[in-house]
């Protein structure tokens, strides 16, 4: 868990999110749209920073982004939570998941360039579900790569 960029204070202990535009009121103890970020005490936390539920090497065409590096692989990256709740989500085991996910596997930016990088591969997708609401290690990683 990690205090949250991206909100502001509000009064009666209860904070907005900005991270992304549903723009969340969230009461103390109580988790945004996306829950993943939680009101504690009147502070907004990230609770799935550095928690991965999926990695995988993917041809870049896969992104869909055939004129950038073509021929070369991506490290994809996920996590659970998503300010997004689409009907057809083809990820929605994971995206509407919360930290309790059986399956997260802890990360730190450091990490995650370095087995890029071991795998010979020239970018880092950040996937599978609303990079926005992981922002914080999105930065932090691609501040890195």
């Amino acid at each position: 868990m990690r205090e949250a960029m991206y909100w502001k204070p509000l009064g009666n202990n209860r904070v907005r999110c900005l991270l992304c535009p549903l723009n969340c009121i969230i009461e103390d103890g109580k988790r945004g749209s996306c829950r993943v970020r939680k009101n504690i005490c009147g502070r907004l936390y990230t609770l799935n920073y550095g928690k991965l539920s999926s990695m995988a090497l993917d041809p870049i065409e896969k992104k869909p982004l055939f004129h950038f590096f073509p021929g070369s692989y991506a490290f994809s990256i996920g996590t659970v939570g998503c300010n997004m709740h689409c009907k057809h989500c083809q990820n929605w085991e994971i995206s509407q998941a919360d930290e309790k996910f059986p399956y997260l596997q802890d990360a730190t930016p450091e990490g995650i360039v370095s087995l890029a990088k071991h795998h010979g591969c020239e970018s880092i997708a950040y996937t599978y579900n609303e990079p926005t609401i992981w922002y914080e290690f999105v930065l932090d990683t691609a501040k890195l790569a």
